[in-house]
């Protein structure tokens, strides 16, 4: 998964970026085939917004958060990513069930035929 942060209008501190990073990684927990996740950090007055952009096959996922902590601001957005990858994953799994499950069939089922069978 190839990371980016990008901080506006303020300074990112390495303890930001630490956190960033261990929170973006956690996202693999739930979804194993993340191509790129951007994190965009915001500073206006008092207000610190997190805005998390996450590239899967096919398809992007984005959360954003604001609140008055950049702590905060991260785990919420990440949070609503989760969430929304948890869902994307139900859906890849819930596209085509009968193919699936006959599939698993094909390959758990043992042979019968008697021409096989050594005596």
């Amino acid at each position: 998964m190839q990371k980016t942060i990008t901080a506006r209008h303020f300074d990112l501190t390495p303890e930001v970026k630490t956190k960033a990073e261990a929170e973006m990684d956690s996202l693999t927990r739930y979804f194993d085939n993340i191509v790129s996740a951007e994190l965009v950090l915001n500073t206006e007055r008092h207000m610190r917004t997190a805005e998390l952009i996450v590239s899967v096959y096919n398809s992007t996922i984005t959360g954003s958060a604001e609140t008055d902590d950049m702590y905060s601001s991260i785990s919420a957005a990440v949070e609503k990513v989760k969430g929304q990858l948890k869902k994307h994953k139900g859906k890849l799994k819930n596209k085509r069930p009968d193919e699936i499950a006959d599939t698993k069939e094909s390959l758990t089922r043992p042979s019968t035929n008697v021409d096989e069978i050594d005596i």
